[in-house]
């Protein structure tokens, strides 16, 4: 939900500027208030980047899987930081001390009922136009997985908890949602 405007346009700086523990995402300008995660939400989260952070490191890969609360400049400008659940970052060179400074490789949102539109709406046009390779909208309530890869749109698609999901940017990594609850 936005916050009650200050002013017409936010920056990186009233981002940065928040009250500590106040999370907001900055998309094109506007705030926008995050509500805590419920359970679920940090059980997928908790055990998605485990899966994944493991199998990086069982390839003895170099990609970085960092959990939210992590700010992304998603367009490199003063007016969007977004906070995926999970950012897979496989060129270091993208990260400083603030975070992810342009589109990471592979995001991954779990939606609530109150992020429902942005992850679906907002954050897909976002994420495909700023150059994320892939990008999961997880559904715990309809226990759904929406799959984009921005650059093999043969392989997007949607997928239920109960089967196996090829994970786009690594060719033999498969995920199985179902078994995370």
């Amino acid at each position: 939900m936005p916050f009650p405007k200050k002013q017409q346009i936010y920056s990186s700086d009233d981002y940065w500027s928040l009250p500590d523990g106040q999370r907001a995402e900055l998309i094109d300008g506007h705030l926008y208030a995050m509500a805590p995660p419920d359970f679920i939400h940090q059980k997928l989260l908790s055990e998605l980047q485990y899966t994944i952070l493991n199998y990086v490191k069982s390839k003895k890969g170099i990609c970085e899987v960092i959990p939210a609360p992590f700010a992304v400049n998603l367009n490199a400008d003063d007016r969007t930081w977004v906070e995926p659940d999970i950012s897979v970052i496989c060129d270091k060179n993208k990260i400083d001390n603030k975070g992810c400074c342009v589109a990471p490789d592979w995001i991954i949102e779990i939606v609530s009922p109150t992020t429902q539109k942005m992850d679906y709406g907002i954050k897909l046009f976002k994420y495909r136009t700023a150059g994320v390779r892939e990008y999961w909208i997880v559904n715990p309530m309809t226990h759904t997985v929406n799959v984009y890869d921005f650059e093999h749109e043969e392989k997007t698609g949607q997928y239920n908890f109960n089967e196996d999901i090829s994970v786009c940017i690594y060719s033999d990594l498969v995920i199985h949602v179902a078994e995370f609850l």
